[in-house]
């Protein structure tokens, strides 16, 4: 949705010569209404046309499942298999269009299937992962297989039932990660925000969180989590608050009925 300003943006910088294409990573997604083997390679040639670049770093296969749309229905494909496209996303790595590939939303018996039938393996699986989802077992596999882990929603996306509501969907009844005695109490002994604590927990455990955010401040903000180290006690204590999969922001109703398909799990 944003590689054409983001390719406006970058030609601008590497015209004006303060950037090199080699200095950012860049990534980019396979929707899950494109997941269709014959539309992998004019999908990602769209993506790098949108964003101005020879090649992206890392190109994710956005959900293991095909959505179908019909009106206002959507679906999962009960045809599908994400293997056929994982085989047309490795020729994007040959043609020279990616450097990497990876998944989405891949649960351990799906990155394991995939590992078990693939040729180029999976860089990465980007997750839904916070102090409220921390998908340890998840985490476990796929570093234990090489598979580094980006948590997207890593401060519980608190925006997401603004969202439910632009598609009628009903609000989810959610606790604020923010308000927690657990977090506030070690943001207070840090004198950093829950949010910094937050996101400082993630990269103590190996993973990579990409905070969204349309502010200067909490940009900015979201960097300070560099200047300081959460010890022993207070790494136990903020996983003693995780919720599992009750703790899951992103559920995937704004999805139709996806759920419904035989092979939905989150």
């Amino acid at each position: 949705m944003n590689e054409e300003i983001i390719g406006r943006v970058l030609k601008r910088w590497f015209d004006s010569g303060k950037l090199k294409r080699e200095d950012i990573f860049i990534t980019t997604k396979l929707s899950p209404m494109a997941m269709d083997p014959q539309k992998v390679e004019d999908c990602i040639k769209e993506s790098l046309q949108k964003l101005q670049l020879d090649y992206v770093d890392l190109y994710l296969i956005h959900f293991p499942l095909s959505i179908i749309v019909s009106g206002s229905d959507s679906y999962g494909d009960p045809n599908f298999d994400f293997l056929d496209v994982w085989q047309k996303m490795e020729e994007q790595v040959d043609a020279g269009r990616t450097k990497t590939i990876g998944v989405s939303n891949f649960s351990v018996k799906k990155v394991d299937r995939l590992l078990k039938n693939c040729r180029i393996k999976p860089a990465n699986n980007q997750v839904e992962m916070h102090l409220y989802l921390q998908q340890k077992e998840l985490v476990d596999f796929c570093m234990k297989n090489d598979v580094t882990v980006v948590a997207y929603a890593p401060l519980a996306s608190r925006g997401y039932n603004k969202f439910l509501g632009t598609i009628g969907k009903p609000p989810r009844d959610l606790p604020d990660m923010f308000e927690d005695p657990v977090v506030v109490a070690i943001a207070n002994k840090y004198s950093k925000k829950p949010s910094q604590v937050a996101l400082r927990f993630l990269l103590q455990v190996g993973v990579a969180p990409i905070p969204k955010s349309v502010t200067p401040e909490r940009v900015k903000e979201n960097f300070g989590v560099f200047d300081f180290v959460l010890d022993d006690d207070d790494m136990a204590k903020l996983r003693s608050i995780d919720k599992g999969n009750e703790g899951r922001v992103c559920d995937f109703r704004a999805a139709g009925r996806l759920y419904e398909h035989p092979d939905f799990e989150l």
